[in-house]
């Protein structure tokens, strides 16, 4: 297991405002997907997997939608502390997604922080030879820094912060509470950035 990268820590939300964010985003999915004939909600592992699962019970028993088929997709690209692991972004691809028909199915696609665009990019482009309707993407967090043309229809918040900063997106399972810090990372002389 990584350890976690050395900083200062900032609670931007705490769980009782992610349940607000989360609310909001499964609001504004329902209006996009409300007339959707086939739906499949798609998670990039690790962390927009649970927050895919979230949007989806919500879409099921707020908005009373059918169930939406569910897949994950496995890319990495960046460690949690945006350390560059891959010069193409990495995407293992998912048999159960391979085999199943999404002609013409609307994908929802669901990550947790849309940082450069390369990973959605990378997504997008794996998912248009399923042929679908359309494809939308909801991020937990936009940092509005993307050098790629790709654009979440569904943002939970912006966050804007100093190019040498993290976002740190906590979602159980993976973390024991949910909720959206800042993290300022440390210089090897033990100094913020």
């Amino acid at each position: 297991m990584n350890s976690l990268p050395v900083g200062n820590r900032t609670c931007l939300y705490e769980t009782h405002q992610m349940v607000e964010v989360i609310d909001r985003m499964s609001s504004k999915a329902a209006a996009l997907v409300r007339n959707t004939k086939r739906l499949a909600v798609i998670g990039v592992l690790r962390r927009g997997a649970p927050l895919a699962d979230m949007l989806t019970e919500r879409l099921i028993n707020d908005y009373q939608m059918p169930a939406p088929l569910r897949f994950d997709l496995l890319v990495k690209r960046y460690g949690d502390d945006l350390t560059l692991i891959h010069a193409e972004t990495h995407l293992q691809s998912n048999e159960t997604l391979e085999s199943t028909d999404l002609t013409d199915c609307t994908l929802l696609i669901v990550d947790d922080v849309l940082y450069t665009g390369h990973s959605l990019l990378r997504v997008v482009d794996y998912l248009m030879k399923k042929t679908p309707a359309r494809i939308l993407i909801a991020c937990l967090v936009d940092r509005k820094v993307n050098v790629l043309p790709i654009k979440a229809e569904i943002v939970g918040v912006d966050i804007q912060i100093a190019a040498g900063d993290v976002v740190e997106c906590h979602v159980p399972p993976y973390e024991p509470t949910f909720g959206i810090q800042l993290l300022q990372l440390k210089s090897k002389n033990n100094e913020s950035l």
